[in-house]
Formats: structure tokens, sequence, C-alpha cells
């Protein structure tokens, strides 16, 4: 899994929300961030949500090397291994979408909330790459599970049946992870313009 870029996602989520907090201390008296409404409160809910995301990135920063390891397993036809390794990913794809899937809810019960444009926006672009980051792990849980329940070296066509799928499907997990990059870089260059705004005033 691609660790930089769910790490950059949860960095960015602790980032902004600080910002945004910080500014809103000051809204009530018409700040940056406008008049008094929920935004703090709201941050206070995506807060929470960061400890999912950090639980996300502890995942799969462990499960980096397995990428490597499953290479090698389909490169020498070890069929116990390949079988092992993909169990394991099953099961930390599984765990991971768990919590990716409770962040998602946070950040959606803080959109409800009467909160300022700019958190909003921060919000909407967040909820985009974590609903493209959570497309990506389905990607590639249904990538493993391929291998998992149908690897058959002795067996020539279908072994080779399962690894073009299985590459298929990395590339998608790959495509949807550049996606949900783009998504994030948005979300931090509004961080960097609220800090810069913030600074002049």
């Amino acid at each position: 899994m691609d660790s930089n870029i769910i790490r950059g996602i949860a960095a960015a989520v602790v980032l902004c929300t600080s910002i945004f907090l910080a500014g809103c201390k000051s809204s009530s008296s018409g700040g940056l961030l406008g008049p008094a409404d929920e935004t703090a409160a709201a941050g206070k809910i995506v807060e929470d949500g960061n400890a999912e995301l950090k639980k996300i990135r502890e995942l799969y920063d462990r499960n980096e090397d397995k990428r490597q390891e499953l290479k090698a397993a389909l490169e020498t036809d070890n069929e116990a291994e390949v079988k092992r390794i993909s169990t394991e990913v099953v099961q930390l794809i599984n765990e991971g979408t768990n919590l990716g899937n409770t962040a998602l809810d946070k950040i959606r019960e803080a959109q409800e909330m009467q909160i300022n444009d700019q958190y909003k926006e921060y919000l909407r672009l967040k909820e985009e790459a974590l609903k493209k980051q959570l497309e990506a792990f389905a990607q590639y849980h249904h990538a493993a599970r391929i291998l998992r329940d149908n690897y058959d070296p002795k067996n020539a066509q279908n072994r080779d049946k399962v690894k073009a799928e299985f590459e298929t499907r990395s590339e998608r997990y790959r495509d949807l992870m550049e996606k949900a990059r783009d998504h994030s870089s948005e979300a931090n260059e509004l961080y960097k313009d609220t800090v810069r705004q913030t600074r002049k005033n």
C-alpha cells in the first residue's frame, strides 16, 4: 500500500483541523472565518476521526513490505506464500476499511453542522480523498482475495488468468490512490492559504 499517501491524508487532517479551530476562537468577533457557528464543535468531531486515520496509517505502514513479499512469491510460484501473504493483506484491509468508514462517518457528521465556508470546503475535499482511498482499498482487497482463493501454479492457464486479474486490480488501486492524493493536495493548499490569511490578520 502507498503509505506516503495515507500518511499525507492523516497529517493534513491534523494540521488543517488545528488551524481552522485556531481561527474559530476569534470567529465570534467577526474574524477570518466569520461569525460564531458550530465550526469549532465540528472540528472536535473531526479530531476524533483522526484517531482512525492514524490507525490506518499504522496498519498500512506494517503492510508496506507485503507487496514486495507477494511479488517475490508470485515470481517463484510459491503457492503457500502467495496464499499466506494475500490472506494477511485481506485481513489488514478489512480492518483498515472499517476504520476508514468510521472516519468518513465523522467527517459527514461534521458536514451536517453549521460550519463556515472554508471548513465546509476542506471537509468536502477530505471526504473525497477518503472515499477514493476506500475505493482503492476495495480494489486491492479484491486482488488479494483472488490470489488467496484461486492461485494455483500447477495450472498454467488458471495461474496466468489469476495473475492478470491481480495486476488489473492493482493498477486500479494505484489510479484511485492518485486521485485520493489529488483531493488531499487540494485540501492542503486550502490549509496553506488559511495559514497565510491568518498571519496577515
